[in-house]
């Protein structure tokens, strides 16, 4: 099978990683990437294409005769990108961009799982500062405020100040001019849990379960940001967990979007708080999420251009079920000086082959270039360290032996990914 892979960051590395240990595959041929990243330029061909052009990646995808298309990022997906895909011939994996809207318009994803019934947390659309203002005294600190549109992970401000929740919000709405929106929302309490559910606009399969950590700083300490580091198995988490995202979030929703004539065809991206009220959805994505899917790739034993494959030619239901290894995966994100507020980039990587030699790491590049022949930092978070173990100490030990040997001046990374359900602290509601 030949597959191109449209994106260039940690996530696009990690699907293509995967693709890469296919048996079938043969890496020098078949596995392609639009523009890609230096690390995934060790798997596959790379194509200096831009990945939210829809016309230049369906004529690359027509020109390589590729058997399928994988739309990694969010921005491609609201722009469209897998519309002009289909519109080729081609098959591809990821929603249209009216699907898309899931993500791209918070507003919109709130209307859709009001129609469809899915529990979430109760919110207020506003448009002007005012509406702002009295969302956040009906709803009291710790107050929630999310930009309507895409923002890299980085839209949504949680805080007991009042004084910076209007800021961000009065922000949101300033950078949209007269089309500014932004979603109050209530806090919901308890743990967060990340669920991938891959749809084909009428099945839906579900994957592992896993958590990723926001916040810059240790103890969820500093701003919000893409996320810092993840791990699976959630060996807290109720039993029946994905059976109840599945049957009263995914597959309801699933068919909402059937039935308003936009089929969803992708990875519906759950994101959960389980509540002392029970399970509510937080957030829904398009796509697999950044840093979570590492980990969770890394223990699928399943061949993954199959499953995506199938979703893109909706013949979910044909396929067996998702087999997993029990192995538990830690991914460190090592990020560059600065990052999130005004991250550094040009800094010289070096001691990826040192970690990646480690028993159980493999590294995944994120913001990487090649500056006069030299791998620099080219974003905030740079590199994902990804380790494998019988359980999560011995993924962590490995994932964290393999941060140590990569040397990035001013990087930073959280030492607490996966620590809390290392010790068996992690509590449910």
């Amino acid at each position: 099978m030949k597959i191109l892979v449209v994106g260039n960051g940690a996530r696009e590395h990690a699907i293509v990683h995967s693709l890469a240990a296919e048996p079938a595959v043969d890496t020098a041929n078949e596995l392609h990437a639009a523009p890609g990243n230096p690390g995934i330029g060790g798997h596959a061909t790379l194509h200096p294409v831009d990945a939210t052009d829809g016309a230049a990646v369906a004529a690359l995808a027509t020109s390589l005769g590729v058997d399928l298309v994988v739309v990694g990022p969010e921005a491609p997906l609201v722009a469209g990108v897998a519309d002009a895909v289909r519109d080729a011939g081609v098959p591809v994996f990821g929603p249209s961009a009216e699907a898309a809207r899931l993500e791209g318009s918070k507003a919109f994803a709130k209307e859709v799982m009001a129609t469809a019934n899915v529990p979430t947390a109760m919110a207020h659309v506003c448009t002007t500062l005012d509406e702002v203002t009295a969302a956040l005294d009906a709803f009291g600190p710790p107050f929630v405020v999310k930009d309507d549109g895409l923002a890299a992970g980085k839209g949504v401000v949680v805080t007991d100040d009042r004084d910076a929740a209007v800021e961000h919000a009065r922000a949101s709405l300033a950078a949209h001019g007269d089309a500014g929106t932004v979603v109050i929302e209530e806090y919901l309490d308890g743990p967060e849990v990340s669920l991938f559910c891959v749809c084909d606009g009428a099945t839906v399969v579900p994957m592992v379960p896993a958590q990723d950590f926001k916040r810059v700083g240790d103890d969820d300490a500093g701003p919000n940001t893409g996320g810092m580091g993840a791990y699976t198995p959630l060996d807290w988490a109720p039993s029946g967990l994905v059976g109840e995202v599945v049957d009263r979030i995914a597959q309801p929703t699933v068919d909402e979007m059937a039935r308003r004539g936009t089929p969803f065809t992708g990875v519906l991206y759950v994101g959960l708080a389980l509540t002392s009220r029970g399970t509510r959805v937080v957030e829904f994505n398009v796509r697999f999420g950044d840093p979570e899917i590492q980990a969770v790739l890394a223990r699928l034993r399943t061949p993954l251009s199959g499953v995506l494959l199938a979703a893109a030619q909706g013949r979910l239901s044909e396929i067996e079920p998702l087999s997993w290894t029990d192995d538990a995966v830690v991914n460190v994100v090592v990020a560059s000086q600065g990052y999130p507020e005004s991250p550094r980039k040009g800094d010289p990587i070096s001691g990826i082959d040192a970690a990646a030699a480690l028993d159980g790491v493999h590294v995944l590049h994120a913001g990487t270039a090649v500056s006069d022949g030299a791998l620099v930092s080219a974003g905030g978070r740079v590199l994902s360290v990804v380790g494998r173990g019988d359980d999560l100490a011995a993924a962590r030990a490995a994932s964290y032996a393999g941060v140590a040997r990569v040397d990035l001046p001013g990087s930073h990374h959280r030492t607490d990914i996966a620590l809390t359900a290392e010790r068996g602290e992690v509590e449910v509601p």
